[in-house]
């Protein structure tokens, strides 16, 4: 028990470093990333330099067509570093909305991880089931807080799996065909016992539940993976 808590305790450190590393990766690939995007834009004020630069190296040109000319040339550099700013807030948006999903997928991810820990975690200590009431005449099952309404097949089919569970037996599948048809096991397929097991899993619906609850022990039958002091038969 030390051993499985041990290594519980080690998976959540790594997890928790994995986690840590994560972030840390996201944030400076986004930031080095953003840098050189910004780096490699060119300066808005440029275009407005060059037109100045040409205004000042040509203070000679007096016409109206060659002021008309600079006119349009320096409008030009103030709609440039205007459509560079506007790029400029495009990228930072994109970038913010890149770091936000990348940062959404690794939660998701490590949320999967934990829920599949749990799973595992279910799987291998079974379900703690403190009371099954199977009530044949109702046609009901309650188990713990949880009733569930089944078949008159489903019915009898647990009902069976919870006799033998109360006496410490393991049924096959043609036992249980057997004990509810009457008939000699012998004469009792295997595979009509295990359509009622898949039935009777079907009946109570949850996946978990049905699966972790009717047991397949291999080479040998179905049992209930319970407490037999926890079940009553009504």
């Amino acid at each position: 028990m030390q051993d499985g808590s041990s290594s519980a305790t080690d998976l959540t450190r790594t997890a928790s470093r994995a986690v840590i590393w994560g972030f840390v990766a996201i944030v400076v690939v986004l930031a080095g990333t953003a840098a050189l995007l910004f780096a490699n834009l060119p300066d808005a004020g440029a275009f407005n330099a060059r037109v100045e630069r040409i205004f000042v190296e040509n203070a000679d040109l007096t016409g109206q067509a060659e002021i008309k000319l600079l006119e349009i040339l320096a409008l030009s550099g103030t709609a440039f570093a205007e459509t560079l700013r506007s790029y400029r807030m495009v990228i930072f948006v994109l970038m913010v909305f890149a770091s936000g999903l990348l940062i959404t997928a690794l939660v998701v991810i490590l949320v999967l991880i934990t829920l599949n820990r749990r799973l595992a975690q279910l799987e291998r200590a079974g379900i703690q089931v403190s009371s099954l009431v199977v009530n044949r005449a109702e046609r009901k099952v309650a188990l713990n807080d949880m009733e569930f309404a089944l078949t008159e097949a489903a019915v009898e089919t647990l009902a069976v799996l919870a006799e033998a569970r109360m006496d410490g037996d393991i049924l096959s599948g043609a036992q249980i065909e057997a004990v509810i048809s009457g008939r000699d096991a012998a004469d009792c397929d295997e595979a009509s016992g295990a359509m009622r097991i898949k039935r009777l899993r079907d009946s109570l619906g949850n996946q978990i539940v049905s699966e972790l609850l009717v047991r397949n022990i291999a080479r040998q039958g179905y049992m209930l993976a319970i407490d037999r002091k926890a079940i009553r038969i009504v």
